[in-house]
């Protein structure tokens, strides 16, 4: 089963690097890894979706592995959360000028959007869970798909809910205690 993890780390050099060695050390596969700034510009918020073989034995192992590096923060499992859950697509199709309304139609079903034309292709952006780009890139296939990219998935827990949280960090610092502290700085 796929576990989502949240983690606030250090938004510094060699995170991202230390994160990602973790996982391949503990022979976790990552499906899923999108890694970006908060609203503190000195934190960064990493979204994790991992196959777990052992279910909750094994998130709480990646848990207290991911603590163990020096610049974690914090550490959420928001999978049996309440959770918005996104990722994004740029699919490039090879289409001639007369098919061009075929996928113009087929985005505006997908509320997705066409961001670029040429003579030969257009590009189509997806915005959606999973499940509604793979649909989008099913029906698009047989077109003739060019090129794609995703970002993979991004999440956020609904209302004032947080993820669970099987330990405090080992350090003791917490994501409080990092927006504290940058509010002190000058």
């Amino acid at each position: 089963m796929n576990y989502i993890f949240i983690a606030l780390v250090e938004n510094k050099p060699g995170v991202l690097n230390r994160v990602a060695s973790l996982f391949r050390r503990r022979n976790f596969n990552i499906e899923s890894l999108a890694v970006g700034r908060t609203e503190n510009p000195d934190v960064s918020r990493m979204t994790v979706v991992v196959d777990c073989p052992n279910g909750d034995v094994d998130a709480h192992r990646i848990e207290a592995n991911l603590y163990k590096l020096v610049n974690v923060i914090d550490v959420q499992d928001v999978t049996h959360q309440p959770v918005v859950t996104r990722d994004l697509a740029l699919i490039k199709v090879r289409i001639s000028p007369e098919r061009r309304a075929e996928v113009n139609g087929l985005a505006e079903i997908f509320r997705a959007r066409i961001v670029d034309v040429a003579p030969d292709s257009v590009v189509v952006e997806i915005t959606g869970t999973e499940d509604k780009i793979e649909g989008m890139i099913e029906l698009l296939r047989p077109i003739g798909i060019v090129e794609m990219v995703r970002t993979g998935q991004i999440s956020m827990t609904r209302g004032v809910h947080d993820g669970v949280r099987r330990m405090p960090g080992m350090d003791g610092r917490r994501y409080e205690d990092v927006m504290d502290m940058a509010e002190m700085m000058p």
